[in-house]
């Protein structure tokens, strides 16, 4: 018996050595000679790329920031435990990136685009680089087609369009996150791709803002990247290039993405605190010199690509919060730069219940009306202006009793067209009621609707439209032309329902 085993062991050791092939692996190792504040200065990794991914002996990674003479400096993409002056450092020849695929729609990932909704793992198709060359000149198109927000004050003055990047602006607690919430969920139904980066949020904001969206089954078409405040500075500043890096996915699948950056404010205070303990030169209040491409990269990578290179589109709403409607201060100022218009966010104005609080007159869109449906961009010609003439006029009259006819009548439009563009949260209207609502404002149907009573006139004339005039909506929405016989038709409709 021991004989048989004897054989059988040497036949398999035979085997076992004929078959031994000598495999070396060759990997460039480094020495931690400082660490701390999630920062490790390494030295020995003389090849180390900037951007590289290196990883730590305790399994932790890092991304290469610094390349000094003698060492490089890594930000710790996790926690230090257990790494200590003398740990090893290997290169893994791989730049940052993220897993991405179709699964994550309906999801909330971190920065690294791991599952945080305890809804277990997300297989992976391809992994994308976070930081990627925006498209050039010559593979992008104009941008034409809208992306209706569903807030009738954005939709009619400020249009956005597929491709656009337009900045919403304001100080804390102007309803920056509820203009971009209300955009997410207008898009229901417009096969459009949503997803919401939060960058320094708490958690319990990010956890109410996706109950939102559950809510409003916005989550069917939706990822949210959350990075909170509780999370590394290096996490905070590489999640809005992960969400962008998603995002880049689904428009080489040529499909329209919207992105929301919440907030850009704080993702250049994560940079800051970075850079410093980088050791890197301060310069305007503090922050580092290459501040500006910090946004201007990240923003470049939105566009709308020419059908040849598959003709999807990524629409960014980046935040940024003021203080005291400071628009001259460093990161706003280089945002508006960047951006293809903003809006601009008034605590006045919300604190007077215009919400939302959109100022007019120093709200822009860049690419305006050419991103506007021809029904729309009829219907709401001179709401500008209407508007303007009424904040002067308003100054003018304060002080004065006595109003003639015209003035008195100018001020009433005025007042009925301020009334009609404020509008509930979550409530976006469809492109047919924004355009019925302008035509009827236009045509001064609203000029004797007490401006207590305007809220249910306004939603009695949009069922009597729903339930009687049904084919007018119809056009609107299928054609987005408005004729002047439609205009009359929807006119002579308000003018019955008045009676």
């Amino acid at each position: 018996m021991s004989n048989i085993n004897q054989n059988e062991i040497i036949s398999v050791l035979k085997s076992e050595i004929e078959d031994y092939q000598l495999k070396t692996i060759v990997k460039e190792t480094g020495t931690i000679i400082s660490i701390g504040d999630g920062i490790a200065t390494v030295y020995g990794l003389d090849n180390a790329m900037y951007g590289e991914l290196v990883e730590f002996e305790t399994g932790v990674r890092g991304i290469v920031q610094n390349l000094e003479m003698k060492t490089i400096g890594c930000v710790l993409l996790g926690s230090d435990y257990g790494l200590t002056e003398g740990s090893k450092v290997v290169r893994t020849k791989k730049r940052a990136g993220v897993p991405v695929s179709n699964k994550l729609i309906g999801r909330v990932v971190n920065a690294l685009g791991n599952p945080i909704d305890g809804k277990g793992a997300i297989d992976a198709e391809e992994f994308y680089p976070i930081e990627n060359e925006a498209p050039g000149v010559c593979t992008r198109k104009p941008v034409t087609v809208p992306l209706q927000t569903g807030i009738l004050s954005i939709d009619s003055m400020f249009p956005i369009g597929r491709g656009q990047r337009e900045l919403i602006i304001g100080d804390r607690q102007t309803g920056k996150t509820s203009i971009a919430m209300d955009a997410i969920i207008n898009q229901k139904g417009q096969d459009v791709i949503c997803i919401y980066v939060a960058i320094g949020q708490k958690a319990s904001t990010v956890a109410k803002i996706v109950n939102t969206l559950t809510k409003h089954g916005a989550m069917d078409y939706s990822i949210v990247v959350s990075s909170s405040a509780s999370d590394l500075a290096s996490l905070q500043y590489i999640a809005p290039y992960s969400g962008t890096a998603i995002a880049e996915y689904f428009m080489k699948q040529g499909k329209d993405v919207l992105i929301v950056y919440d907030d850009l404010s704080k993702h250049a205070v994560a940079y800051r605190t970075m850079s410093l303990l980088l050791e890197r030169s301060p310069g305007r209040e503090a922050y580092p010199g290459d501040v500006f491409y910090l946004h201007s990269r990240l923003l470049e990578r939105s566009c709308r690509l020419d059908d040849v290179y598959g003709g999807g589109s990524i629409t960014a709403l980046p935040i940024i919060e003021t203080l005291a409607g400071d628009l001259s201060a460093y990161i706003p100022t280089n945002v508006i730069s960047i951006t293809d218009g903003q809006i601009f966010l008034e605590s006045e104005l919300f604190f007077a219940g215009i919400r939302p609080a959109v100022n007019v007159g120093l709200s822009v869109s860049r690419v305006g009306g050419a991103a506007q449906t021809k029904a729309m961009k009829k219907a709401a010609g001179g709401l500008r202006i209407d508007l303007a003439q009424y904040r002067e006029m308003e100054v003018f009259t304060q002080f004065s009793s006595d109003l003639d006819k015209t003035t008195k009548e100018l001020l009433d439009h005025g007042k009925s067209l301020i009334e009609l563009l404020k509008q509930p949260l979550s409530k976006p209207l469809p492109l047919h009621e924004q355009v019925i609502l302008l035509v009827c404002a236009n045509n001064k149907i609203f000029l004797d609707v007490p401006i207590k009573e305007m809220k249910t006139f306004r939603s009695d004339l949009m069922d009597y439209y729903r339930t009687k005039y049904f084919n007018l909506i119809e056009e609107i929405d299928t054609k987005k032309v408005l004729t002047d016989e439609l205009i009359e038709q929807i006119v002579k409709v308000a003018k019955e329902f008045k009676k």
